[in-house]
């Protein structure tokens, strides 16, 4: 059987969760969401795996990665990923992590670039079911009126991180501590 290991990290935005494979990181999610026991069920299911406490190589780069982000340092992720899903959903993470740091995008323009203009709930659905928060960056999707759409991790967050990546400095907000 699989072993997948889990660490918790501290984050400006409250803890996170880090869960990887042997072959890379497949879940970061911010602590107290209700998404993080579902999703690391589906993963258990779907690697035939259990999930320890601990961490390897993935987690600790992970940590370090995410580290230098909210530090300002780092823009992009070079971390291992193993994201199991449908090959549509792979289509549209790939096409999130294209999406480059401080910018934004809509639904439509996502289904647009991954040449299918027709799929923009698809493409919500897919974004939704993303389990790797910030490095796969999902926070970067608004609304086509450039409204703050919804984000797993909350609306707060994600306000949160886009100004982050505009580079506009902010108090840590309390109800993340």
């Amino acid at each position: 059987m699989l072993l997948l290991f889990s660490q918790k990290i501290e984050t400006p935005l409250g803890r996170m969760w880090i869960t990887a494979s042997h072959r890379g990181v497949c879940l970061a999610e911010f602590a107290g969401t209700q998404r993080i026991e579902r999703e690391s069920r589906d993963l258990e299911r779907l690697f035939n795996a259990r999930t320890e406490l601990g961490e390897n190589e993935h987690t600790r780069q992970a940590a370090q990665e995410l580290a230098e982000y909210f530090r300002g340092e780092r823009q992009t992720f070079t971390v291992a990923l193993d994201t199991p899903g449908t090959d549509f959903q792979r289509q549209v993470w790939a096409a999130l992590r294209d999406i480059p740091f401080g910018a934004t995008t809509h639904y439509q323009a996502l289904a647009t670039r991954i040449g299918k203009p027709a799929a923009v709930r698809a493409v919500a659905a897919a974004n939704g079911a993303n389990r790797i928060s910030l490095l796969i960056p999902c926070h970067r999707v608004i609304g086509k009126d450039g409204s703050l759409t919804g984000y797993g991790g909350g609306i707060q967050r994600k306000a949160w991180l886009l100004a982050h990546e505009r580079g506009e400095r902010q108090a840590m907000p309390e109800l993340f501590a």
